[in-house]
């Protein structure tokens, strides 16, 4: 016989109340072939066991393990810890061929980067080149992405950087403050590590997309603004960063405070680092231009810099980059004092921003190779990388996005590119840093300024707005959070923004009016499609969300209303009464007591206008729930129906041979 198609969109012939008959206990209802079936009674352990399974272990991770002896299972333990002893086993010349090219690539583009986010940072410049070389070594070994980039990056720089400025002056005390930078470091791969360990990652889901872009294009606008400083010469400048304070010192210089060989410096190199830029845009194959376009303006700079000695008209330079590896930090780090929760909340901020960025990073590129990469093995190898930098004098570190993209477009093949990277950043500090002594500041501000316009994807925004104009508000939220305030801020209202939203749509879900397709025993929207009909004297309702406590009184509430407002319609119009009001529950994923209890009142407020309530389709946690609260009894078991269509043929059956 034909299936009936409920509104739901499901074919009963494949759906899991079919799988149910015939094996499982049914309802006393006696209408239609199909009856609403329960699924097996569970245990409270079992229940309990199977949603934490579901909740942390969805990917069950100890699959691989499952009847191997011993040996093998601490090898695979061993390979999930350190996946390089999984793919090290299959690697070949011809792949350390692309990491090769990759490594010394990425390593072109990020030591000028390095020393530029240092000083957004308001560390020295060395130590932005130790966070290129101990946190990729580790990563290398732990990680599970072959394209993300490990480094420093400007967003959590300037963040770590304003959140340190805050507690501790980093010209009146810098060894405190760069001890303090390291205690958050610490505290941001712990933070990073237990995410992971505990399988918690999807607590970074709760930074919505839109929130993000919009708290990536302000944070390029206020590193940009930051770094006219250095682009254009000027001596005294705001601690603080947001726009206002930045133009008005900008702005109370402009007589006395700029420097034209500075300006012309650093507005030369950016126009050639935005055609180098723009050159590899218009033809990937030329994609190594804009990478060493960077290095290439650093060498040209330093060089004239220091043949002109315009360091003696005004050009600010570097100066002094320690020669060396990088030293042990260990003994610097805060754990006790004051400084312990200051660097411990600077560092879950700075973490939990590093994290979001490095795993929407590594999906990214994962998804373009048709790979996967294990997010909380993901966490647990940038919090270890974290931890052991914080040790050896490295601050914050995670994936950078424009490093990843050159390492992608350079052909890597594995994190061995972080390696290669990571080694040329170590001969760079062992040999040639006394070389950078006459680099102009002005030119890490062009480089700085070049890469975080990138962050700004106007595409996106764009695409929010038509998209989802609720979206588009807490992409504009954060952004203006950000620049007319602090970078803090514009994170805290980006959470806020995404969290809202969740609400909002958790208390508030949508519901819907359905109405039959001409000729079929489909049920729809009627406001989706204008084509279907209302059944005379039925109401037809779905709820399109799981029934809590938080929204129980509003689905209650809006169904009444529906039936209201339809109640006053036929009035008008002069149409038969209501007699039966049809909830749809197929997309009603699970209800709570609170959710029982409005369902109770829904129907003694219905028995007092003399309407029947019936329930179609409810899911199989629903249905159990509903029975072991005795609603299905107080309903009555020839109230429940597999879809809509069958309700409708039951108590309706001239319109359903109509």
């Amino acid at each position: 016989m034909p299936r009936t198609v409920s509104d739901g969109g499901e074919d009963l012939a494949g759906d899991d109340m079919s799988s149910w008959t015939g094996s499982r206990r049914r309802t006393d209802n006696t209408h239609g072939s199909y009856k609403v079936g329960f699924p097996p009674k569970k245990g409270a352990f079992a229940e309990f066991s199977d949603g934490v399974k579901e909740t942390f272990f969805s990917d069950d991770p100890l699959r691989p393990f499952k009847d191997q002896p011993k040996s093998k299972k601490l090898w695979l333990g061993l390979q999930h810890v350190f996946p390089m002893l999984d793919w090290g086993r299959h690697y070949t010349l011809s792949k350390f061929k692309g990491d090769l090219i990759a490594g010394l690539t990425i390593a072109s583009l990020c030591i000028p980067q390095d020393i530029g986010y240092a000083k957004l940072a308001g560390l020295l410049p060395a130590y932005g080149l130790y966070s290129s070389f101990v946190p990729p070594l580790i990563y290398a070994l732990m990680g599970s992405s072959r394209d993300i980039a490990i480094g420093p990056v400007a967003v959590v720089s300037l963040l770590l950087g304003t959140l340190l400025q805050e507690e501790i002056d980093p010209v009146k005390n810098p060894y405190e403050y760069t001890s303090l930078a390291f205690t958050a470091t610490f505290f941001a791969g712990l933070t990073q590590f237990a995410l992971g360990f505990f399988r918690l990652g999807f607590i970074i889901e709760f930074l919505s997309h839109a929130a993000i872009v919009g708290f990536m294009a302000g944070a390029a606008i206020t590193i940009a603004l930051q770094q006219l400083k250095g682009f254009l010469g000027i001596a005294v400048f705001t601690k603080k960063s947001d726009i206002i304070s930045v133009m008005k010192s900008v702005w109370g210089n402009v007589h006395h405070g700029w420097n034209w060989q500075t300006i012309l410096i650093a507005a030369s190199f950016l126009a050639f680092l935005l055609a180098a830029k723009y050159i590899a845009k218009k033809n990937k194959k030329l994609f190594w231009v804009s990478a060493i376009a960077p290095l290439i303006s650093v060498i040209i700079s330093t060089l004239c810099v220091y043949l002109t000695r315009a360091d003696k008209q005004g050009v600010a330079i570097v100066k002094h980059i320690d020669q060396g590896i990088n030293p042990a930090s260990f003994h610097r780090i805060f754990f006790g004092g004051p400084n312990l929760m200051k660097g411990f909340r600077i560092g879950v901020v700075s973490g939990m921003v590093a994290l979001t960025e490095a795993i929407a990073i590594g999906r990214t590129f994962a998804a373009m190779k048709d790979y996967q990469i294990d997010g909380n093995k993901e966490m647990v190898a940038l919090g270890t990388m974290n931890i052991v930098g914080s040790f050896s004098s490295c601050y914050v570190a995670t994936g950078s996005f424009s490093r990843s993209a050159v390492n992608y477009m350079a052909g890597c093949r594995t994190a061995i590119s972080n390696v290669v990277m990571a080694i040329v950043v170590m001969l760079t500090l062992l040999l040639i840093t006394p070389l950078f002594k006459y680099t102009p500041n002005a030119i890490l501000a062009s480089i700085i300024i070049n890469a975080v316009l990138g962050l700004i994807d106007f595409e996106a925004a764009y695409l929010l707005w038509k998209v989802d104009k609720m979206d588009f508000v807490a992409c504009l939220g954060a952004f203006f959070g950000v620049i007319f305030a602090s970078v803090e801020y514009g994170l805290l209202i980006a959470v806020a923004i995404s969290l809202g939203k969740i609400l909002l749509q958790v208390t508030r879900p949508r519901t819907a009016l359905l109405g039959n397709l001409p000729r079929t025993s489909i049920y729809r929207n009627v406001e989706q499609y204008t084509e279907a009909t209302k059944v005379p004297g039925v109401l037809i309702v779905r709820v399109d969300s799981a029934i809590y406590f938080t929204n129980s009184n509003y689905v209650k509430e809006r169904i009444l209303r529906w039936l209201r407002d339809e109640e006053e319609q036929q009035e008008e119009q002069k149409l038969s009464k209501i007699e039966f009001l049809v909830v749809e529950l197929s997309p009603v994923t699970d209800i709570d007591t609170s959710g029982i209890h409005a369902l109770e009142e829904l129907l003694k407020a219905l028995e007092k206008r003399k309407i029947q309530l019936i329930l179609a389709n409810p899911g199989p946690i629903v249905i159990q729930k509903l029975r072991a609260a005795k609603f299905t009894e107080l309903i009555g078991g020839d109230k429940i129906f597999l879809s809509v269509g069958e309700a409708v043929k039951m108590f309706a059956p001239k319109h359903e041979n109509a």
